[in-house]
């Protein structure tokens, strides 16, 4: 049951309750090329919407203290955009509901004046001065200016099957939900960033898109993926390969199971599922993150019955930010939630036969996109 793409669930998740007290995000990361020196960097963009039933002429910032007084939540289209390494930025343009246009089913499509996201266009601009950014800390951003016109070719997904199927949504189960339509994403196009021009093209984009939605966050918070895959078995570069693992602490119906993570490797066409959903694979997972003084380190291994992954992720602290969201209900509890575009690693992958691990091969990652974060206590 693997790559199969479902677009439904890429659709807007906010009806029902969670109009209220819901957000549904839609994330992209990939790598461009500085027009002039050829040299990668990484960007993302992510279209995040909250709390539609609670929207007023103006959009409603959770983290303004006169909200807060008032016990308003957050409701808007909340814009990101931003950049890794050192000169690391994000930057947050915010909506009112009723300036934005958006069709909730599938194929999904969002805009409000120059932003467009879709399944297949990603178009916008933000721009926040040093003043600006100083001035509003609830806007919770950087300040630069970014614009972006970009068309995106999902070409592998990762469809974590019944945990975010209809019934177990309909119900509510999860506090929040992940479908990555475009695990493996090529997105072609042009950016001018902080007055630099940046151009995409798709064999050379290492493209990631996904989604996540609910009604609340999980602690801890971990993700790591890519697509820019080396064999050193053969040497070779592994065109048709991508791995993504995902998840933490995640909670149904309040409940917390505890550190869960959602892995798949689809190694040159064959599915390696490390999915603690499906039961009858007996997935077991051990993870670990350390911060020392200039990186950051994850280490994942993930068993089933059939095979094992071992990952490890190196980041700089330097090329990440700490990203920002506020939750539905107007608080803020990730505050030291790592975020990175270019982090690098290996990724074993062993078959099990007769109850012993055959190598299958050693994977060198890089460009791999990468987050850790727990809240405050």
């Amino acid at each position: 049951m693997f790559n199969h793409h479902d677009i439904t669930r890429d659709a807007c998740m906010l009806y029902g309750p969670l109009a209220r007290h819901g957000y549904d995000w839609w994330w992209h990361s990939f790598t461009a090329q500085d027009a002039e020196t050829g040299e990668d960097k990484p960007f993302f963009i992510e279209f995040f919407v909250c709390n539609p039933a609670l929207g007023e002429d103006r959009p409603i910032l959770g983290q303004l203290p006169e909200n807060q007084k008032e016990g308003k939540h957050p409701s808007y289209l909340m814009v990101k955009a931003g950049t890794w390494g050192e000169d690391h930025c994000q930057l947050h343009r915010f909506f009112a509901w009723k300036d934005v246009a958006m069709h909730g089913d599938a194929p999904y499509r969002i805009e409000a004046e120059d932003c467009l996201a879709s399944e297949e266009e990603l178009k916008g601009s933000i721009n926040i001065t040093a003043e600006e950014a100083a001035k509003h800390p609830e806007w919770m951003c950087d300040a630069g200016e970014m614009s972006w016109e970009l068309h995106i070719e999902k070409q592998i997904a990762f469809n974590v099957g019944y945990g975010a199927s209809k019934p177990l949504r309909d119900a509510e189960a999860f506090a929040m939900y992940w479908h990555a339509e475009g695990m493996k994403s090529a997105y072609s196009g042009s950016i001018i960033c902080n007055g630099r021009r940046y151009t995409v093209t798709p064999e050379k984009s290492y493209g990631y898109a996904d989604k996540n939605w609910g009604r609340d966050f999980t602690s801890p918070w971990v993700w790591l993926s890519s697509n820019c895959l080396k064999s050193k078995k053969t040497g070779k570069i592994l065109n048709n390969s991508v791995f993504d693992i995902g998840g933490g602490r995640p909670k149904i119906y309040f409940v917390p199971l505890d550190r869960r993570l959602l892995g798949v490797f689809y190694y040159e066409g064959k599915e390696y599922d490390f999915n603690f959903s499906k039961l009858h694979l007996k997935v077991k997972t051990e993870f670990s993150f350390e911060e020392q003084d200039e990186l950051v380190i994850w280490h994942v291994r993930q068993e089933n019955i059939h095979a094992v992954m071992e990952t490890e992720v190196f980041c700089r602290k330097k090329d990440m930010l700490l990203v920002n969201y506020e939750a539905p209900d107007g608080s803020k509890k990730h505050n030291r939630l790592w975020n990175g575009g270019n982090g690098w690693g290996s990724v074993k992958l062993y078959d099990k036969v007769n109850g012993e691990l055959i190598p299958v091969d050693e994977v060198e990652a890089t460009h791999i996109g990468c987050e850790y974060g727990e809240y405050d206590e």
